[in-house]
């Protein structure tokens, strides 16, 4: 096949921090595969050659958090056959959606000196609160092999297969003890795989990097922590990280509040 002929792949950021774009130069020799198979389009991580759309597959990295990025997402979207977004940033809006539970307007005032010049919206917000998406990849980052599968699968025309069980199948996967049963919180019972169960396999409980599993059920998960010890304001941390405005999450950490916060 023809060059021309190849399916043209666009490679998108919004505000993120480049990570899950880098897991993409990270896949090194099936990048070349990758390469080989598609006309890799636009790609600024990569290269400053672009190609004009329409894209037959755009990846999409990062949250909207500006007014101007609120439009250009609609642009990409009209210039895209499907839309897939990659990472915590574009499928839940990030380690920046804390913002979402405060006053914008005092975090710009905190971080920086002349806050008057700072253009920005209340909230992060994922790429589905704008857009149709047609997949979401979870993660922070995302799993260099999921992101294969998951590229492969549409340009095969099929459904990815990509697991949506629990870090604890992980952990039996690959035979690591609970870390749970060891008297360590972990978010792992209500997290979405993909990482391998990293942080496990060195006796760390889970951080949830790659978001909610389907149908998780936190609340439970929350009073095993608390026969563990935790507070509320732990509980409340941990589900306020890489993927704090994820439904599941979002709603479990709010249940939790300011209630036993110490003086």
């Amino acid at each position: 096949m023809s060059s021309a002929r190849k399916p043209k792949l666009a490679v998108w950021k919004f505000a993120s921090c480049d990570g899950c774009q880098l897991s993409l130069l990270d896949c090194e020799d099936e990048l070349l595969d990758l390469a080989g198979a598609v006309s890799i389009a636009n790609f600024l991580e990569a290269s400053s050659a672009v190609q004009p759309g329409p894209y037959d597959l755009s990846l999409v990295e990062g949250s909207i958090t500006t007014s101007h990025d609120a439009e250009r997402i609609h642009k990409v979207r009209r210039q895209s056959k499907y839309l897939v977004t990659i990472g915590a940033c574009a499928t839940a809006g990030g380690i920046q959606a804390l913002r979402n539970f405060a006053d914008v307007n005092d975090f710009i005032a905190a971080v920086y000196a002349s806050p008057q010049y700072i253009s920005t919206l209340a909230t992060s917000t994922p790429i589905s609160a704008h857009v149709k998406v047609d997949y979401e990849l979870r993660g922070c980052p995302i799993d260099k092999g999921q992101l294969i599968e998951v590229i492969a699968a549409f340009l095969a025309g099929r459904k990815p297969a990509v697991a949506a069980h629990s870090v604890c199948i992980e952990c039996k996967q690959r035979g690591t003890p609970c870390v749970m049963v060891q008297g360590t919180p972990c978010l792992g019972p209500v997290t979405h795989a993909g990482c391998g169960a990293l942080c496990p396999s060195y006796r760390r409980g889970c951080y949830g990097c790659f978001g909610p599993m389907e149908t998780p059920n936190t609340a439970a998960l929350a009073r095993e922590w608390q026969a563990l010890g935790a507070i509320s304001r732990d509980i409340q941390r941990a589900f306020r990280t890489f993927n704090a405005a994820a439904e599941p999450f979002r709603k479990e950490s709010t249940a939790h509040g300011d209630q036993d916060h110490p003086g």
